[in-house]
């Protein structure tokens, strides 16, 4: 079910019908609800996989000799898996205001991993002391979502992204 869900979230977003999803998996939708009870629990197991590779690579980051590149790399990559699936950064978005949505799953891991990469470039005085992980977070999937919606434009998030450093940094990277 979860490579079938995959497939057909990055063909067709993360709105694409359940049905769907369970008619490529070969099940029927109550099967589908059985292991996943609503879209947020299935994509958040779809997920899982990129949200571990982006902890490790906030990890990884944690010991770069510049702080603030180290969190605009890691920004980046969120933008980038982001931009994988049409309707994963709506999704994301509003889950961070749901604390009963399974989406959470991934988001609480991603809020620690952010925390400990901007708190380094703050204490290393590249970043305002007032920006908050919470909100690059949103930041980030704003971008994502107005790059999703402009794909004629490949630029535009990393424009978009540097408009924003410049914005909570104290000299951009």
């Amino acid at each position: 079910m979860l490579a079938a869900a995959r497939v057909a979230f990055a063909e067709h977003g993360t709105d694409t019908p359940l049905e769907d999803v369970a008619r490529r998996a070969g099940v029927g939708i109550g099967t589908l609800y059985r292991h996943f009870p609503n879209r947020h629990a299935l994509m958040s197991a779809v997920f899982e996989d990129a949200v571990a590779d982006l902890l490790v690579r906030s990890r990884a980051l944690l010991d770069a000799p510049q702080p603030c590149r180290a969190l605009v790399a890691w920004l980046r990559d969120i933008i980038t898996h982001a931009s994988e699936y049409r309707g994963l950064s709506h999704a994301l978005m509003s889950a961070s205001h749901d604390d009963s949505s399974a989406l959470r799953r991934c988001s609480n891991p991603m809020r620690s991993a952010g925390q400990a990469l901007l708190v380094r470039a703050q204490q290393a005085g590249a970043v305002h002391q007032d920006v908050s992980i919470g909100d690059l977070l949103q930041l980030t999937n704003a971008i994502a979502l107005a790059a999703e919606e402009t794909p004629d434009d490949p630029g535009l998030a990393d424009r978009l992204l540097g408009l924003t450093l410049r914005g909570l940094t104290t000299s951009a990277p």
